[in-house]
């Protein structure tokens, strides 16, 4: 397989710009960022280099094609129109799902069994076999129709790109790993301020710090579909993993996490072992309330309770006029980011927040509130 590939990669809503800014740093060319989702061109190598080093993006898809499929008929000639044998051997295993929007095919088992029937058609004609066996490597298909135009895609990532490897356990109500590294972008941390989480929970946004800040790749602790199948070399996965080696900072850091809870600290103790960034992150049992520090500058990034999910409102609000209270005290050159979905908390943290972002917290719209920038 060689040539221009065309990547799609889901993004939570809000960070399709980061997404774009993070394949532009890796070199990928025609970057577009859209809504919900980054396309861009890349060659087969490209591959293992964006499952291994993407941050923000929700997964990896291999765009196959694109065609009008306004009825059942329009929708399987276009899908048995693609070369799906240069993507799935003879015994590949091609399981089928999507979502439909705004189209005339809006019955998702009917797309379903239409598209399956279409490349199994197509892959039979191919390989001279009446039926498919199914057996081998998974190319997990997806299929996305809007506006009556129907995208084809395989999934070279298999779990979500959010699933570093790190979490086995977590904490309620836990954050996705892709929107705490967008917060840490965000914050333009670089590892040389101090940054802390007053609400650590299971550790996700320190933890992410420590990987920017040592600039490691978050994929190199877990595997990816695509490292099964056949057309695309094996030797790309290994180049991919030393490149990202390579490029790792040494450096000391101080990135702190702290939580009332002792059985969260623990589980992200626990957590930064896995992502082997124990030695770059302290945690440690500490009410928010009480969060003092004497350094001159430095960041914190944080998650409260947002009220609806965790702690009852009042108590919510309780908690942020704590916070704004505490972190008021602080140096002038700290600086703080707080998301939370609560639509008072600029009042009940005390002032308003020099700018704000719109964000998704999984399907929870939240805002990520700007102080001190």
């Amino acid at each position: 397989m060689s040539g221009s590939l065309r990547l799609w990669i889901p993004t939570l809503f809000g960070l399709e710009g980061l997404c774009a800014a993070e394949l532009r740093r890796l070199g990928l060319s025609e970057v577009r960022a859209e809504n919900g989702r980054v396309l861009c061109a890349a060659r087969p190598e490209d591959i293992p280099r964006v499952n291994l080093n993407l941050r923000t993006g929700e997964r990896v898809l291999l765009l196959l094609g694109q065609f009008p499929a306004g009825d059942f008929d329009a929708l399987f000639e276009g899908t048995r129109a693609l070369p799906w044998e240069d993507f799935i051997p003879r015994d590949g295993a091609f399981p089928v799902k999507g979502h439909s929007l705004n189209s005339t095919l809006h019955a998702i088992p009917a797309c379903q069994s239409i598209i399956k029937k279409a490349v199994a058609a197509r892959l039979g004609e191919k390989y001279g076999l009446s039926t498919l066996p199914e057996s081998g490597a998974l190319h997990q298909l997806q299929f996305a129709i809007q506006h009556d135009t129907a995208s084809l895609l395989l999934d070279t990532s298999g779990a979500g790109l959010h699933k570093r490897g790190y979490r086995a356990v977590g904490v309620t109500a836990p954050l996705r790993e892709t929107l705490a590294a967008a917060m840490v972008l965000l914050s333009r941390y670089r590892g040389r301020d101090p940054f802390c989480d007053p609400f650590c929970g299971s550790g996700t946004i320190a933890i992410e710090a420590a990987l920017l800040a040592k600039n490691r790749a978050p994929g190199l602790e877990r595997s990816f579909s695509a490292q099964r199948w056949g057309w695309l070399d094996s030797r790309f996965w290994m180049d991919a993993a030393q490149e990202a080696m390579d490029r790792e900072f040494d450096g000391e850091y101080h990135i702190w996490g702290g939580d009332i809870d002792p059985k969260a600290v623990a589980i992200a103790q626990s957590n930064a072992v896995k992502a082997g960034v124990e030695d770059l992150v302290r945690f440690e049992v500490a009410d928010a309330l009480r969060f003092t520090r004497t350094a001159p500058r430095g960041r914190i990034v944080t998650n409260p309770p947002y009220g609806e999910r965790i702690l009852e409102k009042r108590e919510a609000e309780d908690l942020y006029r704590g916070f704004g209270k505490a972190v008021r005290a602080l140096p002038e050159g700290w600086q703080v980011d707080v998301l939370s979905s609560h639509t008072e908390f600029e009042r009940t943290f005390g002032r308003p927040a020099g700018k704000k972002r719109k964000l998704y917290n999984g399907m929870i719209k939240c805002d990520l509130f700007f102080y001190g920038h």
